[in-house]
């Protein structure tokens, strides 16, 4: 990606402050926030529990407006949820009265995406193909492992082809090898599909292993402490001196001991 192409998400001074339920103030969450993405770069956010890393993609994702700043998409302000974003949680929230092709194709039922499910059918095999769920089709999510149910919600996801993915700790459920197994499929899936992605993790290690470039956060009220450009060929081992160096830089700025 040539350096001056302009960046396709800005945050320009971004700060949100929460009301406090039991009348004490409120909770300045976000302070002054800078950084920008660039089209189909993958970028991971890193930063103490608590410090607003979920925040910055409900922003993002319109879900939240910010008390001062700005949060830009191709130069435009954020107005609110679009097609063109689409947030993948924690924890695959699938219907668990569909199956894998239904939920996959439940997007494109929807009234606001019918123009978009031309050859639904072939759409759907296409996507279903893509997270490596072939065969698993008529499965229902209890029929599913926790990495399978995973794979289906980013499925589900890509549906509405939307040009950002703000994945919440997408992987953070899983078991270590799933979890393992599901780093790679996602960059897998990331080459193919050219997507922007913004990652939040706390997993030192998984950020410098996918991302093209880590956001480092300060504890609350954050702001963006160090942005670090993971200039590593892929695929990473994570006993690669380099990634080691890297992994200890980040601890050192998060103030944790490895």
């Amino acid at each position: 990606m040539p350096s001056y192409a302009p960046p396709q998400i800005r945050f320009e001074g971004v700060s949100l402050a929460f009301g406090n339920a039991l009348g004490r103030g409120q909770l300045q969450v976000l302070e002054g926030v800078d950084f920008d993405v660039r089209c189909g770069e993958f970028v991971c956010i890193i930063g103490p529990s608590g410090c607003g890393k979920s925040t910055i993609l409900s922003l993002l994702a319109g879900y939240l407006k910010p008390n001062y700043g700005r949060v830009l998409i191709r130069g435009e302000p954020v107005g609110g949820p679009a097609s063109d974003r689409v947030m993948v949680f924690q924890s695959a929230a699938l219907f668990p009265w569909f199956t894998v092709a239904d939920n996959v194709a439940y997007g494109l039922r929807l009234a606001a995406n019918r123009d978009k499910a031309i050859a639904m059918e072939a759409q759907v095999d296409t996507l279903v193909n893509l997270v490596g769920l072939k065969g698993f089709e008529r499965h229902y999510p209890f029929e599913l492992s926790g990495g399978m149910r995973q794979r289906v919600e980013i499925a589900r996801s890509l549906a509405v082809n939307p040009d950002i993915l703000l994945m919440d700790e997408p992987l953070g459920a899983l078991d270590a090898l799933t979890r393992l197994t599901m780093q790679a499929e996602l960059i897998r899936i990331w080459r193919e599909t050219a997507k922007t992605i913004l990652f939040v993790t706390h997993d030192i290690d998984e950020a410098i292993i996918m991302a093209d470039r880590i956001v480092v956060m300060t504890s609350r009220p954050a702001k963006v402490k160090d942005e670090i450009t993971v200039d590593l060929p892929r695929p990473r081992q994570r006993d690669d001196p380099k990634v080691g160096k890297l992994s200890r830089r980040i601890a050192n700025q998060l103030g944790v001991a490895i």
